[in-house]
């Protein structure tokens, strides 16, 4: 019994649109997978890991172009490289956490010191300016430097207080960076005015 060419054509037909229909849904259910991944680490993602999560989300723009335009095949071959590249950002958000943590620790420690010294540094500091300036003799010390010191001096105590500021609101990275400055800048001043460290 011969089989009509029309007929061959339509089960063609019929296996194509079987297999697109295939390849839709797989696409389909890919992409919202991996949506549904991100969705749960997107937060932590922007904070730990920026540059991964952007990568992934334009990988993700792109395959739903794709599915916009019906380029299912692309979908579904490229979908386990994205998984990867998932598994990779989860990654990423675990080393940046766990670097935070670190930070975070190792601030609190420095904060710990540099909350001695930096107000003992202001206060031998507020006592040398107010020596010189009642005795109007800066022995060596330019006037110009002396104001510039004093510039610098309000300037140190400003920083302190932000420092003190964040570490009281719970960013101990930022307050010891601030109290670092703070005490650079009252070294800086124990030169300028001659003050003996003790």
């Amino acid at each position: 019994m011969r089989i009509s060419s029309a007929f061959l054509a339509l089960c063609a037909a019929t296996l194509l649109v079987s297999g697109c229909a295939k390849n839709q849904m797989t696409a389909k259910k890919g992409v919202e997978q991996i949506e549904n991944s991100l969705k749960d680490i997107r937060t932590e993602a922007q904070r730990y890991a920026p540059d991964g999560l952007k990568s992934v989300e334009s990988q993700l723009a792109r395959f739903k172009s794709d599915i916009d335009a019906k380029n299912y095949d692309d979908v579904v071959a490229g979908t386990p490289q994205l998984e990867k590249a998932v598994d990779s950002l989860k990654a990423a958000i675990a080393s940046g956490k766990q670097h935070a943590q670190e930070a975070v620790t190792a601030a609190k420690s420095e904060w710990n010191q540099l909350s001695v010294d930096v107000p003992k540094m202001v206060e031998t500091l507020d006592a040398r300016v107010a020596e010189l300036d009642k005795r109007k003799m800066f022995r060596g010390i330019k006037k110009e430097d002396f104001e510039g010191a004093k510039s610098t001096l309000d300037t140190m105590k400003s920083t302190w207080a932000e420092a003190t500021d964040d570490f009281k609101a719970g960013k101990p990275v930022a307050a010891a960076d601030k109290g670092r400055t703070a005490k650079s800048m009252g070294n800086e001043l124990y030169e300028k005015l001659d003050v003996k460290k003790t």
